[in-house]
């Protein structure tokens, strides 16, 4: 019960950093000037500097289109309770940052 309880502490961590990574590339992505690219590369660092004990086999994928960004990170808890694989999946979307001029005030 106990490796359990351990386990399911590991996962809801895990999940929580990729939440991170996805939303902080996501910043990254849907800036004025941002690529998905660059949102790719934004959330990767942020795995790399937590995600190195609770999170394993993690995959960044990143889009970008005129109106809209969106990043999604996956991978796979830590196992501490032998023969159990709990996926872990993030999303974070939003629309892209850009100049829109206001032609009603003249």
């Amino acid at each position: 019960m106990l490796l359990a309880i351990v386990q399911f502490a590991l996962w809801s961590h895990a999940t929580h950093i990729a939440q991170a990574a996805a939303s902080q590339g996501l910043a990254v992505a849907r800036s004025q000037n941002g690529t998905a690219a660059a949102g790719t590369s934004s959330a990767r660092q942020l795995l790399d500097q937590l995600a190195s004990g609770p999170l394993t086999g993690s995959a960044v994928t990143s889009d970008r289109n005129a109106a809209s960004a969106s990043v999604r990170v996956s991978g796979t808890a830590t196992s501490v309770v032998p023969f159990l694989s709990l996926p872990v999946h993030a999303k974070a979307a939003g629309p892209v940052e850009r100049f829109v001029p206001d032609l009603a005030s003249g």
